[in-house]
């Protein structure tokens, strides 16, 4: 019941909208990024179903490399855990599943500027420091970073068309819906290929992260 209180009780920060928009701005001013657009060939290509293992000449994995990388999955998830809020109301079950974590999403909702500090430290104190993280460390960091960038566009339709009935209700249940099981398996996806040595490629992100590091 503590997963189900954080989702539905604990209030979201009202300047969310403001790192979503200063995130998207800085790595748009500063670094360029720009994510595949809905023309890109394979854009929309699923889980490699064998994720590539890493390889000596630049992708190191060793047993903290993996840890580390592994961890910073978490960043997207606790940015976007309100979205399973329907999802945890309809399946009372994935509240034993947030159980562990409902710490660590009290702790980055505790103040509104934590996700957009996050991001400022994940990405020039990780993403572009190559001299201290491996480019597995960073390519993967930078997969987080990205995705959790995309949810500036669930956040905006749910800020522009907020319905409290019928159809418009229906359609914006499923699309939180979705967003939150994207998230979810992309935690447990990219987690678990990062712990066992190897690279995951999230679908959407892999190629803007890839251009991001050097």
């Amino acid at each position: 019941m503590a997963a189900a209180s954080v989702l539905f009780f604990l209030p979201k920060p009202p300047p969310l909208h403001l790192h979503h928009h200063h995130r998207h701005q800085h790595l748009q001013q500063l670094v360029g990024l720009r994510l595949p657009g809905p023309s890109r060939r394979r854009q929309w290509r699923r889980f490699d179903s064998y994720p590539v293992r890493a390889s000596k000449n630049g992708d190191a994995a060793d047993p903290p490399d993996r840890l580390l990388a592994a961890v910073c999955y978490l960043y997207p998830f606790l940015d976007g855990v309100h979205y399973g809020r329907f999802v945890v109301a309809q399946f009372p079950a994935f509240q034993v599943l947030l159980q562990p974590l409902v710490p660590a999403i009290r702790l980055f909702r505790s103040s509104p500027f934590t996700p957009f500090l996050l991001f400022l430290t994940l990405y020039f104190a990780v993403v572009r420091n190559p001299s201290r993280f491996s480019r597995y460390v960073r390519f993967n960091t930078m997969q987080a970073i990205v995705l959790d960038v995309l949810l500036i566009f669930p956040d905006l339709l749910e800020r522009s068309f907020n319905p409290s009935e019928g159809i418009g209700l229906d359609l914006l249940q499923s699309l939180d819906s979705t967003v939150f099981l994207f998230l979810l398996l992309s935690l447990i996806y990219g987690s678990s290929a990062c712990l066992l040595g190897q690279v995951p490629r999230l679908p959407i992100v892999a190629e803007a992260a890839e251009r991001q590091v050097m």
